[in-house]
């Protein structure tokens, strides 16, 4: 939602502000928080760390927001599911991308409320699938990244050498070189009725991973940085019981802009994600979804084909907002 243009030569910010500033760099400015919040952040490649290769690809979950933001394919005669293989729904047989190269996938540390991107390289992804079944590690499978689940066993595994010539095109993928590729038998009855019902969509990895700069971390910290750290950890505080109707704005504004074409952004989309699905906030993340909504609430209009309305609620919306501002002002009278 950027400053724009008015037809009388000023600036208003978003779609329904009011056309008060002389330049978009001063409305920027009166708007910084909004920029703030949507930063660049970093990127880390993730490597196996040979001392643990047992742990590389320890489990196989079943989740509703795949990290590599590819949902997998059920076999199926129904109209809504591809029927390329030829696989009735009988067999139980679900087809996905387990990594994809060079894939930038967001995580969040709440330990120091930072917001990042890792990649694999085409050599690790392939490294991992080896392990994965070097391992035995095949009939591994875990529900939302939590629970262990009888019920699920990996029949198929390969890497992706031709995209345009691979099978996995024939259900639908268009993946790069190197994807590791898994096709899935399920057994569990429960399991595949959330298959079926749309409220499992895709696959994530679980394993031991290191950071490629790791060493480059290991540093004696100065006396400054550990009374800052120190100041931290007995400030330290998480909120879940955020209220349910922010979760479900953010549920709904996840949903509405898929069906707009994909316009958020990535930061918008991870943080509606997260409040989705009532992840830990941290205190200075409250501060920021607070003045995040502040400024975003010029721009919604309640209709929900505006994007503006939908980059305010997947942080929210209004409910998130009263939270928040309640949150801060018991912070300030303590």
């Amino acid at each position: 939602m950027p400053c724009k243009k008015c037809k009388d030569g000023k600036v208003k910010w978003g779609n329904t502000g009011e056309c008060k500033y002389d330049t978009i760099a001063e409305c920027e400015e009166a708007n910084k928080d909004y920029y703030e919040e949507i930063k660049p952040t970093k990127i880390v490649e993730l490597l196996i760390d040979e001392s643990s290769e047992e742990l590389a690809i320890d489990a196989i979950s079943l989740v509703t927001a795949p990290a590599i933001e590819e949902n997998f394919v059920y076999m199926s005669k129904a109209k809504n599911n591809l029927t390329l293989a030829k696989v009735d729904e009988d067999k139980r047989v679900i087809i996905s991308p387990a990594l994809i190269p060079n894939k930038q996938i967001f995580r969040y540390d709440p330990n120091t409320d930072s917001e990042y991107y890792v990649y694999f390289s085409p050599e690790t992804v392939r490294r991992a699938s080896e392990l994965y079944l070097k391992h035995n590690n095949h009939h591994k499978a875990t529900y939302q990244h939590q629970d262990r689940v009888a019920g699920v066993l990996t029949t198929e595994s390969w890497i992706i050498e031709d995209p345009k010539r691979d099978k996995s095109s024939l259900y639908g993928f268009d993946l790069p070189k190197g994807t590791w590729m898994v096709k899935l038998k399920i057994s569990n009855e429960e399991l595949w009725s959330k298959i079926k019902d749309g409220e499992l969509k895709g696959l994530s990895i679980e394993g031991f991973f290191t950071n490629k700069f790791e060493g480059m971390q290991d540093k004696e910290p100065t006396n400054k940085e550990i009374l800052e750290a120190l100041g931290e950890i007995l400030n330290l505080k998480s909120y879940t019981e955020y209220p349910k109707g922010a979760s479900q704005n953010a549920e709904r504004a996840l949903i509405e802009n898929e069906r707009l074409g994909n316009k958020a952004t990535a930061t918008g989309l991870q943080k509606g994600r997260r409040i989705a699905s009532k992840s830990a906030l941290s205190l200075k993340s409250v501060k920021n979804i607070f003045n995040y909504l502040k400024n975003a609430k010029k721009g919604d209009t309640g209709d929900w084909n505006d994007y503006g309305t939908i980059a305010f609620n997947l942080y929210g919306g209004n409910v998130m907002y009263n939270w928040c501002k309640k949150i801060l002002e018991n912070q300030t009278s303590k």
